[in-house]
């Protein structure tokens, strides 16, 4: 049985690139920008490096296409951050970075921009509600929740060398 192969790759001030390899052996991509939009690449079967079809969404033209290919049947309780005007990012902080070896509440992040650490991933660990005393590392992933504007104004911040 094939296993469709996925790879992440950063894109600094723009967002993050998913490239997957399907079964089929085609190559698509999509970048997930930091204001909410997605860019769908399909690329040629013949040479994966050309891009056959590029396909820009808005945000809520791409909540529409994820319901689709994933259709949400889950309890109305849970938080829906699109509905509520909130993104949650995925933020990777710098073996460089300023805040590598300092705790979480030196970046007065809730204070600074409103936007919440909810969580950090390190390896293959997560740390749910890191406190502020809690020692941030280089590689952290560090899942941020806010307005589009304070998640923007945190990735400012977490990228500070």
């Amino acid at each position: 049985m094939f296993a469709s192969r996925m790879s992440t790759t950063p894109l600094p001030g723009i967002g993050v690139r998913y490239d997957l390899t399907t079964r089929e052996h085609r190559q698509l991509s999509v970048i997930a920008h930091r204001d909410g939009a997605r860019t769908v690449n399909v690329y040629q079967a013949d040479d994966p490096d050309a891009c056959a079809q590029s396909l820009r969404l808005t945000g809520p033209e791409a909540a529409s296409l994820i319901n689709a290919l994933a259709p949400s049947h889950h309890s109305p309780n849970l938080l829906s951050t699109t509905d509520l005007g909130l993104v949650a990012e995925r933020i990777e902080l710098s073996a460089v970075s300023y805040w590598n070896g300092r705790v979480l509440g030196e970046t007065r992040m809730r204070t600074e921009t409103g936007a919440s650490i909810v969580a950090v991933l390190r390896l293959a660990q997560a740390i749910p509600s890191p406190t502020p005393d809690f020692r941030l590392a280089g590689g952290d992933t560090l899942i941020v929740i806010g307005t589009r504007e304070g998640v923007e104004a945190a990735a400012t911040i977490l990228g500070r060398e």
